[in-house]
C-alpha cells in the first residue's frame, strides 16, 4: 500500500532517528491536582511501593489509596515470565517517567519495554474494569519490507488473526510465524487483567487494524492504547522469545498522526512538528551503519511459555507438511470437498493429522480458510474437530487438524454395507455428541458460532464412533448481545438450510437447529435428505415425506 503525501514526508523527516521501543508518556489533560494535596500525597505513597508490590505478585498488583477527591487508582503489571528483578525495574523506570512528564496530571499511563514490557497506570477514577481503546500511542519501524508483499502480507493477515483468537484467553500471548524466506513475525499481545476476553480481542484488533491501515509494507510496529499492546517485529526483542540479539533494531517512527475528527493532519502541520527532532536525528545517522547487520540474524528457537508449545499454536512450514503427506501422495488422499483436497499425513513425532489443501482457484477459498482458523482456534470441545495450526507459503493455504480415523458420518450411514455398524445405541449417541457440540457452539463457549453447514458429511467419527463437528469455512460468529444476522450471501447445502435463510439470508442458532433436524431425520431413517427427489414428481425431499406420514398417522 503506498502511502500519501504526508506520511512519505513524515517517514523521511524522521527515517533518521531512533524511537523507544517505549511508547512515551500519555498524560491526562482533562484534570490537574495542586502539588502536595491529598492526591499528590497518595500518589507518592504508591510510587515508594508499587514496584515491589508488582514483584512481590508476580508481575500484576492494583490499588487504590485514599478517599475522596484524593483517592488515586493504581495498576502495574509486566508479561508473564519476567525475572521479578527485572520486572521491578522496569516498573520503577515508568512510574519516574510518568512523575517527570507528568507531573499535575491526575491520569497517566505508559507501556514501557527495554529487557522486558511493563505496564504503569494510575488516575482519580477505577479504570480496572473497563475497556478503553482511546488515546492510542504507536511507532513503527522505518524499514519497508523488499520481497513478496503480498505473500508477506498474506502470511501476516492469517497470523494476526491467529494470535487475536488466543490473546483473549489469557489476555498475554507471545509467539514467531513460520520462515517466510529469511524471515519470521514475532509477535506479542498484552491486555490488562479485568478486562472481557472480548474486550481485550476487540482493543488487540483495533490495534492491528491501526498499524495496518498505515504502515503494513513496513517490518514491525508497536501500539499501545490504555487497556493493551501490541508488537511485531521480523527480530526477538523483551525477552519474550529468548535471549534478544544484541545488535541495534531497526528505527522506530510515530505512527502517522490524526486530527481530532479523525482526518489525516495537513503537510505543514507534519512538518511543523517533525522539524524539531531532524538535527538530532541526523547526528544518529552513523547508527543505521550497525542497523544494517540486523538481518544478518539467525531465527533461534524461542523458549516461550508452556502453553505455547502445544500443537494449538503451531505455524507449520510448507516443507513439513510435504514430508508428513509424502508430498501429498494420493495413497494419502480422503477426499476431496469444493474448497481443496484433505490428506492424512504423520508428523516427525509421529502425531496422526489431517491436511486439508485449500485449491488455488477456489475463490472462496481464501475467505473460508481465514474464518476456520479465526473462529475454529476458539473451540475447545470433544465434539468438534480440533485445529492444531495452519500453514501459508506462497499461493498455498492450508489447515492441520487432529486425525479422526473414521472418517465422516455420511461414509457409513448411506452406504449399504457400512450402514449396518450404525447399531441404534450408535446413532443415538452420535445424535447426542452432536447435540453437545452445538450447544457448546451456541451457548457454552466465549462466543456464540452459527456453524451454517451442518450435514452428514461435515461430522467425523473418531475410533469410538463419537461424533465431532468440522469445516467451519462458513461459520459465523456472533456478539454477546446479538440473537440473528443477515446476508447478501447465502451459503451452505440446499435441502438443510432453513426457509428464512434461504428466502431472505437470515440465519440463528435456529438455522443449526433446522439443519440438525435433518440430520437426525437422515440418521434415523438411513436415507439421504435429496433421495426423494427421484421418488415422485411432487419435489419433494426427506422432511416432506415425514411430515407426510406424520399427518396421516393417529395419535
Amino acid at each position: 500500500m503506498s502511502l500519501n503525501k504526508p506520511f512519505s514526508i513524515l517517514c523521511f523527516v524522521l527515517a533518521v532517528s531512533f524511537g523507544y521501543v517505549s511508547t512515551e508518556p500519555r498524560c491526562g489533560d482533562s484534570l490537574f491536582f495542586r502539588p502536595n494535596d491529598a492526591y499528590d500525597t497518595n500518589r507518592r505513597a504508591v510510587h515508594s511501593t508499587l514496584a515491589s508490590n508488582v514483584r512481590s505478585r508476580n508481575g500484576f498488583y492494583n490499588v487504590s489509596v485514599g478517599d475522596g477527591p484524593g483517592r488515586i487508582f493504581v495498576l502495574g503489571l509486566c508479561i508473564p515470565g519476567t525475572d521479578p528483578v527485572v520486572c521491578s525495574e522496569c516498573i520503577q523506570l515508568a512510574f519516574d517517567g510518568l512523575l517527570e512528564s507528568c507531573p499535575n496530571q491526575t491520569d497517566s499511563w505508559e507501556w514501557r519495554g527495554d529487557k522486558t514490557l511493563c505496564f504503569v497506570r494510575y488516575s482519580n477514577y477505577s479504570f480496572f474494569n473497563q475497556i478503553q481503546l482511546e488515546p492510542t500511542q504507536g511507532l513503527y519501524n522505518s524499514v519497508r519490507f523488499q520481497g513478496n508483499l503480498t505473500t508477506y502480507s498474506r502470511t501476516w493477515d492469517a497470523f494476526m488473526d491467529f494470535m487475536i483468537t488466543r490473546v483473549g484467553q489469557s489476555r498475554y500471548v507471545s509467539d514467531k510465524s513460520a520462515q517466510i524466506g529469511s524471515d519470521s513475525i514475532y509477535v506479542l499481545m498484552q491486555c490488562i487483567p479485568g478486562i472481557s476476553s472480548e474486550e481485550c480481542e476487540a482493543c488487540i484488533q483495533a490495534s492491528v487494524d491501526m498499524y495496518q491501515s498505515c504502515c503494513n509494507e513496513h517490518i514491525g510496529g508497536t501500539v499501545g492504547k490504555p487497556v493493551c499492546f501490541f508488537r511485531w517485529e521480523g527480530y526477538k526483542y523483551l525477552g519474550a522469545f529468548g535471549d534478544t540479539p544484541s545488535s541495534l533494531p531497526p528505527q522506530l517512527v510515530p505512527l502517522p498522526p490524526s486530527a481530532p475528527d479523525g482526518k489525516t493532519i495537513s503537510t505543514g502541520a507534519i512538518v511543523a512538528i517533525v522539524v524539531s527532532v531532524v538535527f538530532s536525528g541526523v547526528l544518529l545517522v552513523s547508527g543505521l551503519v550497525f542497523w544494517k547487520r540486523r538481518h544478518s540474524y539467525k531465527t533461534l528457537k524461542p523458549q516461550t511459555h508452556d502453553d505455547m508449545t502445544t500443537p494449538q499454536s503451531l505455524q507449520f512450514d510448507f516443507t513439513t507438511i510435504q514430508a508428513a503427506t509424502d508430498n501429498f501422495s494420493a495413497n494419502n488422499k480422503l477426499g476431496e470437498g469444493g474448497f481443496g483436497a484433505v490428506y492424512k499425513g504423520k508428523l516427525a513425532d509421529e502425531t496422526v493429522i489431517a491436511v486439508k489443501r485449500l485449491s488455488r482457484n477456489s475463490g472462496q477459498g481464501t475467505q473460508e480458510f481465514k474464518n476456520e482458523v479465526v473462529i475454529v482456534a476458539k473451540l475447545q470441545h470433544k465434539n468438534l474437530v480440533r485445529l492444531l495450526g495452519f500453514c501459508v507459503e506462497g499461493d498455498e493455504q492450508i489447515l492441520v487438524y487432529e486425525f479422526v480415523p473414521n472418517k465422516s458420518l455420511d461414509y457409513f450411514l448411506f452406504d449399504p454395507t457400512n450402514k449396518s455398524q450404525l447399531d441404534w445405541k450408535r446413532r443415538y449417541n452420535i445424535i447426542g455428541g452432536i447435540t453437545r457440540g452445538l450447544l457448546y457452539l451456541h451457548q457454552d463457549s466465549r462466543l456464540t458460532i452459527i456453524h451454517r453447514d451442518i450435514k452428514a458429511s461435515n461430522i467425523l467419527l473418531d475410533s469410538d464412533m463419537n461424533p465431532k463437528i468440522a469445516d467451519f469455512g462458513m461459520a459465523r460468529n456472533f456478539r454477546v448481545d446479538q440473537t440473528e444476522d443477515k446476508t447478501g450471501r447465502v451459503v451452505g447445502t440446499f435441502g438443510y438450510m432453513p426457509p428464512e435463510y434461504m428466502t431472505h439470508g437470515q440465519f440463528s442458532t435456529k438455522s443449526d437447529v433446522y439443519s440438525f433436524g435433518v440430520l437426525i431425520l437422515e440418521i434415523v431413517c438411513g436415507k439421504k435428505n435429496s433421495s426423494f427427489y427421484q421418488m415422485d414428481d411432487s419435489g419433494g425431499n426427506l422432511v416432506t415425506h415425514v411430515w407426510k406420514y406424520h399427518f396421516l398417522t393417529p395419535f
